[in-house]
């Protein structure tokens, strides 16, 4: 057997054995890896390269990355990746990571918040040089632990109550307050105002703060508010229930306080037989692919989501690369995109 077919047979290729077959030093191999190919002559250039084609070398990114102290990875936490939110965020933070060549290693908690803990731990283990997050609701345990590190991190769309940090999301009060006027605009009666449990979510407090704001300037209006868990469907179908019969004779409307439960309010709506546009309004924050194409249509409050999640990478590239401003926030503007499901 040639000593080509012994080591692929014994496994993956080692920089000692590019430099065997090339009858030349690991030194001479490593400034050939590392950028530094004008120290070495043409035609140890061109031997070093026909070992690595002959043994189909592949060097260990993660080993050369830990021994000049950097891995070049990224960690993304992300409270729901089945939200269509979540993933738009994921492709911009993705893309920026592409563009300074990082690799991104993304942890879903599924709203668990003991699954922050885990994964803070976990990504700590990986050495990853910054996170992005997008919170449940660290507990102080988790907050000490990223306080201690110093590890540069960045949090996108939920802030995290006492915790100094960069944070890049949409202007919810503005937003809401557009979604609400329109609803006023178009002459509704009686809104409803429904979200998950709201918790200590900032997200979900500032748009409903907006809601009952706008709507507090107009006295002789209804306006309701409800929480509701995204998979009980049973519940969902209760509070529709009781907006639509309790108002008979209104023109009444709905206020999705996201995606996921916009989906999950369409389909409780189909099931009761209740038809948006014209029994009741439906406007949803975030933007849908199937919105559009949803009977007459369903008004949404689109968000810059990719431009945010590009955002919130690059202000951490910033922080990594040793930027020492004060921290901030930073806002961006949503578009309402006008549907059947809201106009006369």
């Amino acid at each position: 057997m040639s000593s080509v077919k012994a080591m692929r047979a014994s496994g993956r290729a080692t920089i000692s054995d590019v430099a065997k077959t090339a009858k030349t030093g690991k030194t001479s191999v490593s400034r050939y890896l590392n950028g530094e190919q004008h120290l070495l002559s043409d035609d140890l250039k061109r031997r070093i390269e026909q070992a690595i084609q002959q043994l189909d070398y592949r060097p260990s990114q993660m080993a050369r990355s830990l021994k000049g102290g950097q891995t070049r990875l990224i960690g993304l936490i992300l409270a729901d990746i089945t939200n269509p939110y979540s993933v738009d965020v994921m492709r911009g933070i993705e893309a920026a990571c592409r563009q300074h060549g990082f690799t991104l290693l993304v942890c879903n908690t599924n709203n668990e918040v003991n699954q922050e803990q885990h994964y803070l731990q976990l990504l700590s283990s990986y050495r990853v040089e910054g996170i992005v997050v997008n919170a449940v609701g660290m507990r102080e345990e988790a907050l000490s632990t990223l306080q201690q590190s110093m590890l540069p991190m960045v949090l996108i769309d939920r802030k995290i109550p006492d915790f100094d940090c960069d944070v890049v999301g949409l202007n919810n009060h503005e937003a809401a307050t557009t979604a609400t006027e329109h609803l006023l605009q178009q002459g509704f009666e009686a809104i409803l105002f429904l979200s998950e449990p709201i918790g200590t979510v900032n997200t979900r407090l500032e748009r409903l703060h907006a809601f009952n704001q706008t709507m507090a300037q107009h006295a002789d209006l209804l306006a309701e508010r409800a929480e509701t868990p995204l998979n009980d469907q049973q519940q969902l179908e209760q509070v529709l229930k009781h907006f639509n019969d309790g108002h008979r004779g209104m023109r009444k409307a709905v206020i999705s306080a996201n995606g996921a439960l916009t989906l999950q309010v369409a389909r409780a709506m189909r099931r009761l037989g209740i038809q948006w546009g014209s029994d009741i309004g439906l406007l949803g924050f975030d933007e849908l692919e199937w919105a559009e194409l949803a009977g007459v249509g369903i008004t949404t409050l689109k968000q810059p989501t990719y431009r945010m999640g590009h955002a919130a990478l690059e202000q951490l590239v910033q922080r990594i690369q040793g930027l020492d401003a004060p921290i901030g926030e930073r806002m961006f503007s949503g578009e309402l995109i006008v549907r059947g499901s809201t106009t006369r």
